[in-house]
C-alpha cells in the first residue's frame, strides 16, 4: 500500500481502479483522471452478500498536477507497460526467425 499526494488530496493507490492518461477539460488543458473505488460498508449483514461493495468516482487533474500524475504512472518503477513504445522494432516472442 502507497501514499501518493496531488495538491490537497491524498490518495491510497490501492484503491485506485484505473487511470486515464490522456484528457482534456472544457478549458482545453490536458488532464489525468483516476478512477477511485470507494469501499462501502453495510449497515446489517444481510447487505454484506450484495455485488456492490464499491463507489466509483473519477477525480480529475490539470495543469502540474496532470503532469505529475503522467509521469508517476508512466514510470516503469510504478506500473508495467504491456505494449511499451519501442517494442515494434522487437520480434513476436512467437514468431521464429526463417531458416533458409
Amino acid at each position: 500500500m502507497a501514499f501518493i499526494k496531488v495538491e490537497n488530496v491524498v490518495i491510497n493507490t490501492s484503491y485506485i481502479a484505473a487511470v486515464r492518461l490522456e484528457g482534456h477539460n472544457s478549458a482545453g488543458e490536458e488532464t489525468v483522471s483516476l478512477l477511485i473505488a470507494i469501499p462501502m460498508f453495510p449497515l446489517f449483514s444481510q447487505e454484506l452478500t450484495t455485488t456492490n461493495l464499491y463507489h466509483y468516482e473519477w477525480l480529475e487533474f490539470a495543469g502540474d498536477s496532470a503532469t505529475a500524475l503522467k509521469d508517476y504512472f508512466s514510470s516503469f518503477n510504478h506500473v508495467t507497460d504491456l505494449l511499451p513504445s519501442q517494442s515494434s522494432s522487437l520480434p513476436h516472442p512467437n514468431s521464429h526467425p526463417r531458416r533458409d
